[in-house]
């Protein structure tokens, strides 16, 4: 174990520290998403940017958590890797 995730997990103890940490989950996992499905298209933020129109310094604003896509950027994303886009609501986990 990596004493980031020693240093982690013992944060995580405390009540409002998870809380914060959970509530930037589905953000962290959207941003994770974004640059996976880049690369498994092996496309370069430049490439990305001129197959979707969108400027490649805001391709790098999604990715470094610095930007808020809206649906529309989203599907323009999925459409430029050649993808599609699903977006899913599961169930709460009881932890």
């Amino acid at each position: 174990m990596s004493d980031f995730d020693k240093y982690l997990e013992k944060q995580l103890e405390d009540l409002e520290f998870k809380k914060e940490w959970d509530d930037l989950e589905p953000e962290y996992n959207m941003i994770q998403a974004i640059i996976d499905a880049r690369k498994r298209s092996h496309l370069t933020q430049k490439q990305l940017a001129e197959r979707t129109g969108i400027d490649q310094s805001d391709i790098s604003k999604l990715e470094t958590g610095n930007a808020n896509p809206t649906l529309q950027v989203l599907k323009r994303l999925a459409e430029g890797m050649d993808m599609m886009l699903k977006l899913e609501f599961v169930p709460k986990q009881i932890k």
